[in-house]
C-alpha cells in the first residue's frame, strides 16, 4: 500500500465519521439554539434545561437514521474488502 492510497482511505473513513455525525449534530445545534433563545426570553438560566431535550432528540434523531447510517457504514466496507487486492 502506498502512501497515496493510505491518505485516500483515511479521508474517506474521516468523511464518512463526519456525514455519519451530521444528523445527529444538526438536531442538537438546532434544538440547544431553539431553548437558548427561549430561555433568554424567559429569563429561566436553568443549564440542565438545555442539555435533556438536546440528548433526547439526539437519541431520536439516531434511532431514525440508524438504517441510514448503517446501509453507508455496510456500503463503504464492502467498498473497502473489495478494493484490498488492488491495495496490495
Amino acid at each position: 500500500m502506498n502512501p497515496e492510497s493510505a491518505s485516500e482511505l483515511t479521508r474517506q473513513a474521516v468523511l464518512l465519521a463526519l456525514l455519519l455525525a451530521a444528523p445527529m449534530l444538526v438536531a442538537a445545534v438546532v434544538v440547544g439554539l431553539t431553548v437558548s433563545l427561549l430561555q433568554a426570553l424567559t429569563q429561566v438560566q436553568d443549564q440542565t434545561l438545555s442539555n435533556i431535550p438536546k440528548i433526547v432528540v439526539m437519541m431520536l434523531v439516531g434511532l431514525l437514521a440508524l438504517p441510514w447510517m448503517v446501509s453507508q457504514l455496510v456500503e463503504y466496507t464492502g467498498t473497502l474488502y473489495r478494493n484490498i487486492p488492488q491495495m496490495m
